[in-house]
């Protein structure tokens, strides 16, 4: 399907425009200010403190100037009218005597205005929402022309703070309030003006029409973050595929792949676009970038760090390096990745050397009959891995060297078997095999390594070729509006070059509302566009993210929560049918995810990094088939009881019971959540009653819905279900949605506590009551030990008192033994991986990532003595 058509669908079926707020006191109470810079402890103003704290994440204080109060009727309804002229996020940040009142975003003009030019113009004159703006000269003025631009009925300056019942007056004082949902801007028009531009090559053709697939470059991928093998693939996807898709469940590295992602295509040469669902999702990202060597991120939309890199900007920039430096720094990875190499290879052949001669004992009852059939193979100065290397090649002299060797088809077989001795005598005459000192040197290899690409990161981004004049003026105007108001920096942003800019620049991070509403509607400005928690997201406000991309690479999970349309059925199969659409445009259903895992393979990221066992056993088992590598396995979490059901008639009391206790125990990290909004609201009323600001900070306390906490965690989660055994089935459905259901039990690290009402749930409830109760989770049972040298080195270690546990299982992997105490076990080793040298370095790779200690203890060291290995190992 044609993009232009598809726009045209995707207009019909988006929201017109704003749902038109006129009550901000709905969230919380507005506080009017004396000074708009700080305000005292005082009641209201503690309670708004801890509200802020408790729900950091998501911003929700505003600090307004200037308010429309009263009623009026309003499109033939009476409504309440509490609406600022201007607003900006804030933080209350505490004091000796009170709150120092600090942004923590962009001061906005109401949306009230909707004529944008004019919004521009009133955020762009001078002073405004600066210290002592409303006693400056010309302030009333200004809200007064912004009052009136608004079109609601305002008639008066009031002199005092009293909202007046029956009319609509302007008090231009300064306030604080809680802001608790933000509504999307409309994009109909937006998508209809998107349908006439030229969008062939670009992310979104690529999901709506088809697509060839470009040649793919298997280039090894070298990136300065530790990655699994799907996540290098990934990596490697996003070179050229014009769409990448990455799937699985919390927990399993999809933000770490991100980043990873984006390094290489700006390492490249390239540029992205970061598109999240939230400013703390676009601040969690930007703050992981920055633990990585690379490009400086572009924060554009509501970010409070975005004044650093404008100060930087606008401060001036230094030459950047020259095409000779960043050779040099090509040749400094170039020589680090030899050095990786000649590692592996040595640590390779050693592993293929015991995987040879552990074949002995197979061939030992055959040695003689091979030998006097194929006597050229047991030949002194025969190498039989190179004459078994010609054969498989069909070399010149073939047929004569198999009748010169001896009988046809005894040959492999005396080869190898000869490959097996010689091997086996080699380790009895150099004492075995001990690759401890390698695999030392292997690490020290590896951090050389990522320092060095990061480094040649670093200045690449900053060249002299991305920084030529152009880029520079481009850079220049870019701190300019960083600086500027939202409506204001958006007329800026539209006027600069947006080639120089984004090579010069070449990694931006904002939100999906935010990227349509502020940056230029360029199509394929960007190489890479990243598509965040797309199952969140509708394809609605995906698209014109997708259209200022050449290649898209879509993040998400299906079985998390997904977006909520307000878009009819009816509406929905009228449009379809009108434009002759297919069901892929059915927005209702099929979100972003859903759109790019229909366009293209899904890349499952299955290790789980986050949760103890116990926490993600039901998740694991019940949404994702046992498809995890739970990597959280140890002897010490194993079997930990990390599930608490309270049952409770009082929820909101058993709540703040369980968080004093988390609390007393040293807790720090502390979310509690619930499935409904007024148990959620009613949740954060007691903790903030029961607690102050400082003791909030201090634990790390959240509260919040489970759609609010989507996409985060906590040390200790604590689930208020807000359900009574009298409830309607409506209510418990909703709880045992999977997918919220999903989210519910996986943000927890350590522990979860759920508080209910209701005894004995059944369906979904009931299964993970049931769960929670039963046996521990084991991430993967550990398999009976095989006989031979693990058993015999298990046996010994056994006599000697320490504890041993054989055929450990830490997701895809077995550890031969784990031996020691459950809070400080080694992994050992007895032999190399059966599957060869490369799953041998990828399972010590994946362990030593997950905080293993491990040691190689291959029976060729000790000669074959268990005794000896176990007195070694137990010291």
């Amino acid at each position: 399907m044609v993009p232009s058509r598809v726009l045209e669908v995707l207009a019909d079926l988006a929201p017109a425009g704003n749902d038109r707020e006129l009550d901000v006191s709905r969230g919380g109470p507005l506080v009017w200010l004396d000074d708009a810079e700080r305000v005292g402890r005082t009641k209201e103003a503690n309670r708004l403190a801890a509200i802020g704290a408790l729900h950091r994440e998501e911003r929700p204080l505003r600090r307004g100037w200037g308010f429309l109060v009263g009623r009026a009727e309003i499109e033939g309804k009476p409504r309440k009218v509490r609406v600022p002229l201007l607003s900006q996020p804030v933080q209350l940040e505490r004091g000796l005597l009170g709150y120092r009142i600090v942004p923590a975003g962009d001061v906005e003009i109401t949306p009230q205005i909707g004529n944008r030019t004019l919004a521009a113009a009133l955020e762009a004159a001078p002073g405004v929402a600066g210290p002592g703006w409303l006693a400056a000269t010309g302030s009333k003025a200004w809200l007064w022309s912004a009052a009136e631009a608004t079109g609601l009925p305002v008639d008066a300056l009031a002199t005092g703070r009293r909202a007046p019942n029956d009319r609509v007056v302007l008090v231009p004082e300064p306030a604080l309030f809680v802001v608790r949902d933000v509504f999307g801007a409309g994009l109909a028009d937006s998508l209809r003006s998107w349908a006439g531009r030229e969008l062939a090559g670009t992310a979104l053709a690529a999901l709506y029409d088809t697509c060839e697939e470009s040649e793919e470059d298997r280039t090894e991928v070298v990136s300065p973050l530790p990655l699994s093998e799907a996540q290098a693939e990934v990596v490697r996807r996003v070179r050229t595929a014009p769409v990448t898709v990455v799937s699985g469940p919390p927990g399993n590295g999809k933000s770490h792949t991100v980043v990873a992602a984006a390094l290489e295509v700006v390492h490249r040469g390239g540029s992205v676009l970061v598109a999240t669902q939230s400013p703390h999702a676009a601040e969690v990202l930007a703050g992981l970038l920055e633990r990585y060597p690379g490009p400086v991120p572009v924060l554009f939309g509501d970010a409070a760090r975005r004044e650093s890199l404008a100060a930087e900007l606008t401060a001036g920039l230094d030459s950047g390096a020259s095409d000779g430096e960043v050779r040099a720094d090509a040749e400094a990875v170039r020589r680090a990745l030899a050095g990786v190499r000649e590692m592996r290879s040595r640590v390779t052949a050693a592993l293929e050397l015991e995987m040879r001669a552990a074949g002995l004992p197979d061939w030992q009852p055959r040695l003689a009959e091979l030998a006097a059939d194929v006597p050229g193979a047991f030949r002194d100065g025969v190498d039989p891995e190179r004459v078994a290397a010609r054969l498989d090649r069909g070399g010149l002299a073939r047929w004569w060297t198999l009748r010169r060797m001896g009988a046809a088809e005894h040959v492999r077989d005396a080869l190898a078997a000869a490959a097996a001795q010689q091997a086996a005598a080699h380790l009895a005459a150099t004492g075995g095999t001990d690759l401890e000192p390698q695999w030392a040197v292997l690490h020290d290899a590896e951090n050389a390594l990522a320092r060095a690409i990061g480094d040649a990161m670093r200045r690449s981004a900053r060249s002299a070729r991305r920084w030529d004049r152009a880029a520079r003026r481009g850079a220049a105007d870019l701190g300019v509006a960083l600086r500027a108001g939202r409506n204001r920096r958006r007329e800026l942003l539209a006027t600069i070059e947006a080639g120089p800019l984004v090579r010069a620049l070449p990694l931006w991070i904002g939100t999906v509302a935010d990227v349509e509403d502020l940056l230029p509607a360029a199509p394929g400005m960007f190489d890479l566009v990243v598509l965040d928690e797309a199952s969140h997201v509708d394809q609605v406000r995906a698209a014109p993210v997708l259209a200022r991309a050449r290649r898209a690479l879509v993040v998400g999970d299906p079985r998390q929560l997904r977006f909520v349309s307000f878009v009819s059925d009816v509406d929905v199969a009228g449009v379809l049918a009108r434009h002759e659409a297919d069901e892929r445009l059915d927005v209702r259903r099929v979100s972003a995810y859903d759109l790019a895992a229909g366009a293209a393979p899904a890349t499952w990221l299955a290790e789980h990094h986050r949760s103890v066992p116990h926490l993600i056993g039901f998740s694991a088992r019940r949404f994702y088939g046992d498809r995890l590598d739970v990597l959280t396995r140890t002897p010490a979490s194993e079997h930990a009881d990390a599930i608490d059901v309270v049952h409770a008639s009082d929820e909101i009391a058993a709540v703040l019971a369980a968080v004093e206790k988390e609390a007393a125990a040293g807790t720090r990290g502390i979310g509690v959540i619930s499935p409904f909004r007024p148990q959620a609201d009613a949740l954060e009323a007691a903790l903030v009653e029961a607690y102050p600001v400082e003791r909030i900070e201090e634990l790390g306390l959240r509260v919040g819905t489970v759609h609010a906490f989507q996409g985060s965690e906590a040390d200790v989660v604590i689930v208020s279900l807000g359900l009574r055994p009298d409830d309607p089935p409506g209510r418990r459905r909703f709880v045992a949605d999977p997918n919220l259901f999903n989210v519910m039990v996986t943000r927890a690290r350590r522990k979860l506590v759920v508080v209910t009402a209701v005894e004995q749930p059944d369906g979904l409830l009931g299964e993970f009551f049931a769960y929670a109760s039963g046996p521990r989770a084991v991430a993967q049972p550990d398999a009976e030990v095989p006989p031979g040298w693990a058993a015999e080195l298990a046996t010994e270690l056994l006599r000697l008192d320490v504890i041993t546990r054989p055929s450990y299982g830490v997701g895809r992997w077995t550890i031969d033994l784990c031996i020691g105490p459950p809070e400080s076990p080694t992994g050992i080793l007895c032999a190399p991986h059966p599957d060869g040298p490369e799953a041998h370095l990828a399972r010590r790779r994946a362990l030593t990532q997950a905080g293993w200690r491990l040691r190689d203890a291959f029976a060729s060291r000790w000669n074959g003595d268990p005794r000896r290995a176990a007195l070694d190992l137990a010291t």
